[in-house]
């Protein structure tokens, strides 16, 4: 086609957070309508993106290339197939309840406060983010991917350092000392599985004398280009140890806890349901598609990893008394799940963890951002600092009930249908490794319904008997999120009708096929 979706799609956020940071800062009101608009816009551009892919067409649609830097061979080229398309069209919707929830987070803070905070500039940075992570799914020049999977730690790293939660029971001066950390603590580590990316890209571009994910990939598979061994390995584990860091993997994990603490809601939501997909995305994109045979060497560390990852997060999940933290280290149990079900190299697992990748989004936004506005009513992250909420606003309680009940994948709820194809693509093949992923769900069902009881449940405290409950904006932001989770959760068929062709492409990159039934089915 002659228009170029893909670049508007991504260059759409890009220009309107440019145009959004340039607002007077007398007119704060006007930003953020702008970054509202900037951000619907956006999302009409990837239903288009959605409705002019074909499923089953060719493996990348709606390409574009032209050359960029010839002496090193790097091409502006992008392409998507139907894993990018469901990532683009999640992202592309959850930003604009993003900034919707996120309204007065920026807002001046009382008189006196040391700290500066330009309206503009917040929702500015949101849609630089958007824009960054769009054009990563898009990306198929491997340069050209990794200068945005890099550059998106900027506009992140101002977010959580500029802009963290107001709620801190040590005050203003401590609170600032706890974002700088945090935000430092994911810049750096970020930034040193960037490096070392670079490396193996760098690796990548002397073997294979390109960038282009494709041309690279044809060439594999039709024997023109032959990589040894150790060298595959090599490369693998550069590109994966970059991936890990930004998923989060365990050991690999710790920025995450503390960036979601110190984050307001919307950021927290953006960092979790948005940044870090774009982790696991590569994994399917580059890893096993570029290094097919060293994708399957390393499958049993990287199960054994996502398996750590699955009980740990659940375990330390069940021991916060800060909910932030709480949903943090769920999210790390989840995105163990996600991780176990792409390398369990099956079509049922690859299609869970795709299908997890948009469901954990939807549900994490979901619950972060009720969790938000709950603690921007009382002034705390503490657990135990709420009691008998759903007496005094139980509209507030039932959203977050969902919203906790889709986090522990509720059969009748989006996640349980990804969480149930990643276990049995992970048990057909690994079963004991699919056993023990099931504690992740006991796990999951105690510190859900334990947060849920100590906060909602219970005599009323006197901190909340005046709590108000859930506003006509917030309720905007909250009811589609829900419905997306009753949706999906009863009818995955659109999603699934999408992602299945891509993953069977995947399988067939690393030469794997679904293991045969020991009972055939009767005739």
């Amino acid at each position: 086609m002659s228009f170029p979706l893909l670049t508007a799609t991504a260059a759409l956020p890009a220009i309107g957070a440019v145009a959004t940071a340039a607002v007077p800062a007398a007119r704060r009101s006007a930003a953020k309508w702008l970054a509202l608009l900037v951000s619907l816009a956006t999302l009409a551009l990837a239903i288009t993106v959605l409705v002019r892919f074909d499923p089953d067409g060719t493996r990348y649609q709606l390409t574009e290339s032209h050359a960029w830097i010839k002496d090193f061979g790097v091409r502006y080229e992008l392409g998507v197939d139907g894993i990018a398309v469901a990532l683009i069209a999640l992202t592309a919707v959850l930003i604009p309840f993003i900034i919707l929830a996120g309204w007065h987070d920026a807002d001046p803070l009382e008189t006196g406060s040391r700290r500066w905070r330009p309206t503009q500039g917040f929702f500015a940075l949101i849609l630089a983010v958007e824009a960054m992570v769009v054009i990563s799914f898009e990306a198929t020049d491997v340069f050209l991917f990794y200068i945005f999977f890099e550059a998106m730690l900027i506009p992140m790293y101002f977010l959580i350092g500029g802009f963290g939660d107001r709620a801190h029971e040590h005050g203003e001066e401590a609170a600032a000392t706890q974002r700088s950390y945090a935000a430092v603590k994911f810049l750096l580590y970020n930034l040193v599985g960037g490096l070392i990316m670079l490396a193996a890209v760098i690796g990548l571009y002397v073997v294979a004398g390109n960038f282009s994910l494709q041309e690279i990939a044809q060439a594999r598979t039709n024997g023109s280009l032959h990589m040894a061994t150790s060298t595959e390995r090599w490369l693998f584990l550069g590109f994966f140890f970059a991936f890990a860091v930004k998923a989060p993997l365990w050991p690999l994990h710790t920025w995450l806890p503390n960036a979601m603490q110190e984050s307001t809601a919307p950021v927290a939501v953006l960092i979790t349901a948005v940044v870090d997909k774009v982790g696991t995305f590569a994994m399917l994109r580059f890893c096993l598609q570029l290094f097919p045979e060293a994708s399957k060497w390393a499958t049993p560390v990287i199960l054994v990893l996502a398996l750590i990852s699955i009980v740990y997060g659940a375990l330390l999940a069940v021991g916060q008394r800060d909910i932030k933290r709480l949903v943090a280290y769920a999210s790390i149990s989840h995105f163990g799940f996600i991780i176990m079900g792409i390398f369990a190299m099956t079509s049922q697992g690859q299609s869970g963890a795709t299908l997890y990748m948009v469901n954990h989004g939807i549900s994490t936004a979901a619950l972060m951002l009720v969790a938000g506005f709950l603690i921007s009513r009382r002034g705390s992250r503490l657990i135990g600092d709420y009691g008998g909420v759903q007496k005094v606003a139980p509209v507030l309680a039932g959203t977050f009930l969902i919203g906790g009940l889709a986090t522990l994948s509720l059969p009748g709820l989006a996640p349980f249908v990804s969480e149930f194809l990643v276990l049995v693509g992970t048990f057909t093949r690994y079963p004991a490794i699919g056993v023990i992923a099931t504690f992740g769900i006991v796990l999951a069902a105690l510190y859900v319904l334990v947060l849920y009881q100590r906060t909602m449940t219970g005599p009323v405290k006197p901190e909340v008997s005046a709590m108000p409950d859930l506003r006509a904006r917030e309720l905007v932001v909250v009811a589609p999120l829900i419905v997306l989770l009753i949706f999906l959760g009863v009818y995955p068929k659109p999603v699934t009708d999408i992602v299945n062709p891509a993953v069977k492409q995947t399988m067939s990159d690393v030469h794997k096929s679904d293991p045969k039934p020991e009972v055939e089915a009767a005739k």
